[in-house]
C-alpha cells in the first residue's frame, strides 16, 4: 500500500511536544516530505493518524 501524506489546508486545534529520534530515522522522514512536496511535521503526524486508523 502507497504512503500518502495528509492534506494540511484544514488546520485543527493542536498541542506541542518534542520527539527524540534517530538521525537516521529523521533523514529518511525528510526524504520522504522532499518527495511529498510537504513538511517533516505533516510526514511524521500522517504515519502516525495512518497507524491508528489501521490499528483500531
Amino acid at each position: 500500500m502507497a504512503f500518502t501524506p495528509k492534506q494540511t489546508k484544514q488546520k485543527v486545534k493542536a498541542g506541542y511536544k518534542t520527539l527524540y529520534i534517530t538521525d537516521e530515522l529523521s533523514e529518511k522522514i525528510t526524504e520522504l516530505a522532499q518527495k511529498h512536496d510537504t513538511s517533516f511535521n505533516n510526514i511524521v503526524i500522517s504515519i502516525i493518524e495512518d497507524f491508528f486508523k489501521n490499528n483500531k
